[in-house]
């Protein structure tokens, strides 16, 4: 069997809930892990070492993409985030299911050392839903939505490049049928 496919790579836009969706498919199925990514920027009073990232200095950041332990990273607001391979490759290796939550450009770069894991792209039911769960979070100004919905629309337009897109109109059945794609693909014996 492939280790790849114990290897899970959602994408979407921000506001699509594929957070929640993946959130509600650990919630149904505990053995399933996320990677936890490396990031630059510093932790919020919430968040722990190696729980919610790694925290990293710019200097230790670039030593670890010097040194090949990324397998994606982008820079994003003036900060650095990544996913260290060993992260992946210590589930992966024990046939644990890895998820990674990533941007589209990273979800590329995956593919290259993961040719065989499964990539999801998880879309919001319509534009104009989309569009109101960004306003509903209430935590940015009209210039943020503005640049998220355009930012949006590039990505959809990116979808076709993973081997399944999932509507998120309904947080338990966009889980379930997450849930469904991954055990047909470790079950595939090709």
């Amino acid at each position: 069997m492939n280790r790849d496919r114990y290897l899970l790579v959602i994408s979407g836009p921000s506001g699509s809930g594929k957070d929640s969706v993946v959130a509600k498919l650990m919630g149904l199925h505990p053995g399933i892990e996320c990677s936890v990514s490396a990031t630059t920027r510093p932790p919020r009073e919430d968040e722990m070492e190696g729980v919610h990232y790694f925290f990293l200095t710019r200097e230790a950041f670039r030593q670890k993409i010097a040194q090949g332990d990324l397998i994606e990273y982008t820079e994003y607001v003036g900060n650095y985030y990544g996913t260290l391979k060993s992260q992946v490759d210590i589930r992966l290796d024990k046939k644990i299911t890895c998820v990674l939550v990533i941007e589209v450009e990273g979800a590329a770069n995956i593919k290259q050392f993961y040719p065989d894991c499964t990539t999801v792209f998880i879309l919001p039911p319509s534009i104009e839903e989309l569009e109101r769960r960004l306003r509903k979070r209430g935590t940015e100004d009209e210039e943020w939505v503005h640049k998220r919905m355009m930012r949006a629309e590039e990505e959809m337009a990116l979808a076709n490049q993973y081997d399944y897109t999932l509507v998120n109109d309904d947080l338990d059945r966009c889980a379930a049928d997450l849930f469904e794609i991954l055990k047909q693909r470790q079950d595939d014996k090709e």
